[in-house]
């Protein structure tokens, strides 16, 4: 790949252990590491390829902790607009069951692109769905083919309606299988090694959809393995109530019981937490995928993101799934995390930066990787920028250029480079036609959702018929 010059950058903030912020900043890049980073006439004389970053502010990568590509093919569904988590989930469980690996494969090229234009240079997928001719596989084949850092999180469902979980019994799967699959993906695609651009993470979906027991063989199997575990977890107040019923006690003291603590761990949302549980995820070291615009979106309320930092957890930023979101701009769910904590604990809550920093520094320690998340030498060049002068949400506002990106709403860079490759130039993705992948993606979107309303018109007509002819016995 040779030697990348990043160049007459406006304000470079590093991240670094001391916070530096360089201005008239420089980077240079060899292959797919930084090499150096300095100020002014210090910079290298000699590149084989220099980038003018003039008015730009220069960033580490982002880092997405949570995410579920298949749901943009159900973005503004109606019926789904207005409701809470458990009546959504109800709703969209139905959709699910038509999604097809076509449909997959476009999902995570659209997400991605999507991801990418908003600063994402690390995604990590929370993939819980397999149906029909679905394949794991093939999210990796289309993350590769877009550039992007990928954490495949095999995801899961295992116990259906009839056993008391919340998923229709036609779309879940056996926990044997799954433990299977799991192996078989870890083996076949994890890189631990420094820079990898796939990794494999365990990741069950939640209490209320999958078994104790696939809960606690999967952890252990994972931890054979030296990989990351994923869960939702304390995802609502639905959420609490179901593993309240179930279980007992609540979803941390719950998650102990199982194992599920500790610096390997994660969970999504971690909304409904009380301060014994804040504590014991510091304690243990667990951390916390926090998705501002998903609990606002399904009413869930607000993590507690000062209080983890503060009791010592991790937390790292989440677009969620675009269903539940129906965006995957990663720039916007950072302010909004910005936002929400403020709305909820008072306007010192997080800081603009401190809402980056989440989305950096904490997003490459929930994963584990001390690789991203930092401008610094030795590290990975994932590196984005945002040219202050060339949009109008800028204007006027360049008195802090490095808070301009989370206060002032733009959700778009001009620059995305990952593992020392330019993906995003100019605002535009690099060798991606973004129009034909939009239109095939709605095509295939209005498909399914035609699709699963055959089926569920067709289940109500079979079920009204059955009430109305209880001793019928025409064929299906």
């Amino acid at each position: 790949m040779g030697t990348t010059l990043l160049e007459n950058i406006d304000t470079l903030a590093t991240f670094d252990e001391s916070r530096r912020r360089l201005n008239n900043a420089w980077i240079l890049v060899r292959d797919n590491q930084i090499e150096g980073l300095g100020e002014g006439s210090t910079k290298p004389v000699e590149a084989d390829q220099r980038i003018d970053l003039t008015g730009h502010v220069v960033t580490p990568g982002l880092v997405n902790t949570h995410h579920h590509l298949f749901q943009c093919l159900l973005r503004n569904v109606p019926p789904m607009q207005d409701t809470n988590l458990f009546s959504w989930l109800d709703i969209h469980f139905h959709h699910m069951s038509e999604v097809r690996d076509e449909d997959h494969y476009s999902a995570t090229l659209v997400n991605h692109a999507e991801l990418l234009l908003s600063g994402c240079t690390t995604n990590v997928d929370h993939s819980y769905l397999k149906v029909n001719d679905m394949q794991h596989d093939t999210q990796i084949r289309a993350a590769r083919e877009m550039g992007i850092r990928f954490h495949l999180a095999r995801g899961s469902f295992t116990i259906g309606q009839s056993l008391g979980g919340l998923p229709l019994d036609h779309i879940i799967e056996k926990d044997e299988d799954v433990l299977v699959d799991t192996e078989r993906l870890i083996k076949t695609y994890h890189n631990s090694e420094p820079f990898s651009m796939t990794r494999v993470d365990n990741a069950p979906c939640s209490p209320f959809t999958v078994s104790s027991h696939l809960m606690k063989e999967s952890i252990e199997m994972a931890r054979r393995y030296g990989v990351g575990n994923h869960t939702h977890w304390a995802e609502s107040p639905d959420d609490h109530a179901y593993v309240m019923a179930t279980y007992g006690k609540s979803s941390v003291r719950l998650a102990e019981d199982w194992g599920w603590v500790g610096p390997d761990v994660w969970y999504a949302h971690g909304v409904v937490l009380d301060d014994e549980e804040v504590a014991i995820l510091g304690r243990t070291g667990t951390a916390v995928a926090h998705c501002p615009n998903s609990n606002m979106y399904t009413a869930a309320g607000c993590c507690r993101v000062k209080d983890l930092l503060v009791a010592g957890a991790t937390v790292g930023i989440g677009v969620d799934g675009s269903a539940a979101n129906n965006s995957s701009n990663i720039l916007d769910e950072v302010r909004n995390a910005m936002m929400l904590q403020r709305v909820f604990y008072g306007a010192d809550a997080l800081s603009p930066t401190q809402a980056l920093e989440l989305a950096t520094l904490g997003g490459a320690r929930l994963l584990r990787r001390d690789d991203i998340g930092v401008i610094a030498p030795g590290k990975a060049a994932d590196i984005i920028g945002v040219d202050l002068r060339r949009n109008i949400s800028y204007a006027g506002g360049l008195h802090d250029p490095v808070a301009a990106l989370v206060l002032c709403a733009s959700g778009k860079v001009d620059l995305n480079m990952v593992n020392g490759k330019v993906l995003v130039s100019r605002g535009e993705l690099v060798g991606v036609d973004l129009p034909t992948l939009i239109d095939r993606h709605n095509e295939l979107a209005a498909g399914l959702v035609q699709r699963t309303e055959k089926r569920y018109n067709m289940a109500l007509s079979d079920l009204q018929w059955r009430r109305a002819y209880p001793y019928d016995q025409r064929d299906d």
